[in-house]
């Protein structure tokens, strides 16, 4: 395919911020200021790390999301509502589990005011175009995974979209079934059998984006921004054992894993300090690391002298960069590792904790975690109570100031896993309650070091 001019994009996303608002008129940044053009014959793959804003992006892009500020352009003219020339396919199917496979693909058509006897013949030719012929009167319940996202493909190519976004189309299949709709998509993109004329696909997998597109698009996080958009030049169709091709896998891990901007960074941190009152700061998120594949993985690095390549390890242990970036992300957070250009390279207190035992290694852990706001909150108040103990809705209803609803859910289960292992405090499952024991009540901390965060809603 040969790339259009410029003045001839499909979409136009200008300075597009999203926000989502929070008690105390607190607004959460999910998107910031977003500029991207996608033009006809655009296969692009948008890339970064769980949480970063990428599915959000994608529904503004269809126009079931409108930005708080910014404009989204199609062919010139201003999004407002949804895209009738753009069509979504999702990571969880979406299928209507009462109707037949022929009734889910005539949904758009339907939606759309097409005539019974049209939609009919064009769902009928795009089942037998993905493979389905046979099973125009099967339910869902009755299609594996793969023949249910192949249904999902015919209902979003059933309305001839100009724009075809995917959100993550291929995570919820086996690796087979995954590989086999990959190539046949391509296959139908390449071949122009389809009358979609751009692509733009949310991944969390760069081998993946790397194979398909010809061109990337690479976002940060809290809040998104693109630091990153760079072309696949690599002919189709792609050898994943290539030389070529495994350059520019390891290129994108590198940027998505250790991307550095020193405005960008000095940005962060005021977010960071930001007040919205002399009383209370922001609290920073934590990354959602499991602490048993970080031991695990220090473990392996240290056995091959403290350094490796994070794109070799992701693909030794099979993990994608949204399963390996938490784990590496925690590990800098503990100041056990540090990422640079896509290696990760133990520290002397990470040699330290691998050559540990178990004890040690939680005393390690505690130490890092009490210099973190969120765990300094928790100590406080139950330090401060008479009985030391605090119901987990307390801390929720405090983190949901700080995170979206969802967010903060996430960001104190975490607190609790880490602090539980750490022997930080207890947490009850029964009675959800966190409380200290006497062997923990050893004053290192004490209310006075940590009077910068408040308890009080």
């Amino acid at each position: 395919m040969i790339k259009p001019t410029k003045s001839e994009a499909l979409i136009r996303m200008l300075g597009v911020t999203k926000m989502y608002v929070q008690p105390d008129n607190y607004d959460i940044r999910i998107l910031d200021d977003i500029t991207l053009e996608i033009h006809p014959g655009e296969f692009i793959a948008l890339l970064g790390p769980s949480g970063s804003g990428k599915s959000t992006l994608l529904r503004i892009v269809t126009g079931l999301a409108e930005p708080s500020f910014g404009t989204v352009l199609y062919r010139g003219r201003p999004v407002s509502g949804p895209n009738p020339n753009a069509a979504m396919v999702f990571q969880s199917f979406a299928l209507y589990p009462w109707l037949t496979v022929l009734q889910n693909v005539e949904l758009g058509l339907a939606a759309k005011g097409t005539s019974p006897e049209e939609r009919h013949e064009r769902s009928l030719k795009l089942i037998d175009l993905i493979g389905l012929n046979g099973y125009e009167d099967a339910f869902p319940k009755e299609l594996s995974g793969g023949m249910r996202q192949r249904v999902g493909f015919a209902r979003a190519l059933a309305v001839e979209p100009e724009m075809l976004c995917m959100d993550e189309p291929f995570s919820a299949l086996d690796y087979l079934t995954a590989e086999n709709l990959r190539s046949e998509l391509l296959d139908l993109w390449l071949e122009s059998k389809i009358p979609t004329r751009a692509i733009l696909m949310v991944t969390h997998g760069i081998e993946e984006a790397v194979y398909m597109a010809d061109r990337i698009v690479i976002l940060s996080k809290h809040p998104a921004r693109v630091v990153a958009d760079i072309p696949v030049a690599l002919p189709y169709p792609r050898n994943r054992k290539s030389h070529d091709f495994l350059h520019m896998v390891d290129t994108v891990y590198k940027l998505v894993t250790g991307w550095s901007d020193e405005e960008t960074e000095e940005e962060e941190l005021a977010e960071l300090t930001e007040t919205r009152n002399p009383e209370r700061p922001r609290l920073k998120p934590i990354p959602y690391g499991h602490l048993s594949m970080l031991s695990g993985l220090l473990e392996l690095v240290a056995d091959r002298g403290g350094r490796d390549d994070l794109y070799h390890l992701g693909s030794e242990l099979f993990l994608e960069v949204d399963d390996l970036l938490p784990v590496t992300e925690t590990a800098e957070l503990f100041n056990l590792a540090e990422v640079k250009e896509g290696d990760l390279d133990l520290t002397a207190l990470g040699r330290d904790f691998v050559e540990a035992d178990v004890g040690i290694r939680k005393r390690i852990i505690a130490d890092q975690l009490r210099e973190i706001p969120i765990f300094r909150l928790v100590d406080r108040v139950l330090r401060s109570k008479a009985n030391h103990a605090m119901v987990k809705e307390f801390f929720n209803d405090i983190l949901e100031e700080h995170f979206s609803v969802e967010e903060a859910e996430r960001q104190l289960k975490t607190a609790i896993n880490w602090g539980r292992f750490a022997d930080l405090f207890h947490y009850d499952t029964d009675t959800e309650l966190l409380y200290l024991s006497e062997d923990q009540l050893d004053p290192e901390m004490t209310p006075e070091d940590m009077q910068e965060l408040p308890t009080d809603r």
